[in-house]
């Protein structure tokens, strides 16, 4: 495969519909927010956890597009598969234990596991627990994904029509017969939703950094892919509908690239659609507009004047 030898950086934007995008544990699960803006955020452990489920259906295990970073795996387990694959030949493989005995040795371990597993040779990873495979700094990096404008999380109750056992069922019944209103059992939960969400992350990729964990062209096109359909296999009630809308990619000639990435973040603007029109958006509201309820609400501009030589626009959704 051909190692990736220029360097991108992109701009993910999506959007959530009556859905919570990404919860926070230590606030109830409500919606992540900026406590200052109230503009809502999705971590970037969120959006590589969709990528990471992404290639796992998309590739099925197949060599080279294992996953590290799975729900229940054991990790160390994952560093033994490495040590017993390079000592092969070693008849007390089976019970290694130990770190590896020289740093040649620690090396392949780490590019053993970049190149079996999808998610280390493009993230990368911290591996040094139980047998010591190194740290690897992956090429690909993202940012917490932040609201266009302020979000307002709706907490809404919900219950169900079944009781648990018969105790609860008995309890339903008697309190039925005292009462024509409905008793407190049946409250099941509450969810917390954002009705309409519009959400930008950046990225960025290092071909330098492609170079030492073995990230090809063809993980890019494999990254690209899953970031398109990153939603499209996350359903569930909570996350309500969310949609992959822009995939805009700035691609450079080399591998250090030929311009800063924010200056070109910045020709990336989302404005209020206004009977056809941009308006641009800022913290202090949007005047008489009302709330943005659907994604024909927005403008999204690229300026594409005065591009810095050597870099490319790819509008990929």
């Amino acid at each position: 495969m051909t190692t990736l030898s220029r360097r991108h950086d992109f701009v993910l934007i999506f959007d959530v519909t009556n859905g919570n995008p990404n919860g926070d544990p230590d606030a109830g699960n409500l919606p992540r927010l900026d406590p200052e803006t109230n503009h809502g955020l999705v971590s970037d452990v969120s959006l590589k956890r969709k990528i990471r489920n992404y290639v796992e259906l998309a590739k099925g295990g197949e060599a080279g597009h294992h996953i590290y970073v799975q729900e229940g795996a054991i990790l160390n387990e994952k560093h033994r598969q490495a040590y017993v694959a390079l000592r092969a030949d070693d008849k007390s493989k089976k019970d290694a234990k130990l770190n590896p005995k020289d740093s040649a040795e620690a090396k392949a371990l780490s590019d053993w596991m970049c190149a079996n597993f999808f998610d280390v040779r493009t993230f990368g990873a911290v591996m040094s627990t139980g047998i010591n495979c190194g740290q690897v700094k992956g090429p690909v990096q993202m940012t917490f994904a932040s609201s266009v404008e302020p979000i307002l999380p709706v907490e809404i109750s919900i219950t169900r029509m079944a009781a648990t056992n018969e105790a609860e069922q008995k309890k339903r019944a008697e309190g039925a017969e005292e009462s024509d209103t409905r008793t407190d059992n049946r409250t099941m939960g509450r969810k917390h939703i954002v009705p309409y969400g519009l959400y930008v992350a950046h990225g960025f990729i290092s071909a330098k950094f492609a170079e030492r964990t073995g990230f090809s062209e063809a993980d890019l096109d494999l990254l690209v892919e899953a970031l398109k359909n990153a939603f499209e296999h996350d359903r569930s009630a909570a996350r309500g509908e969310m949609t992959t809308r822009r995939l805009i990619a700035f691609r450079h000639q080399n591998a250090l690239g030929n311009a800063p990435a924010h200056t070109l973040f910045d020709r990336v603007r989302i404005g209020r659609n206004v009977d056809g029109e941009f308006r641009a958006v800022d913290d202090r509201g949007i005047g008489n507009l009302g709330p943005a309820r659907k994604f024909s609400d927005y403008i999204v501009e690229i300026d594409r004047n005065g591009l810095p030589e050597g870099v490319e626009i790819l509008d990929l959704v």
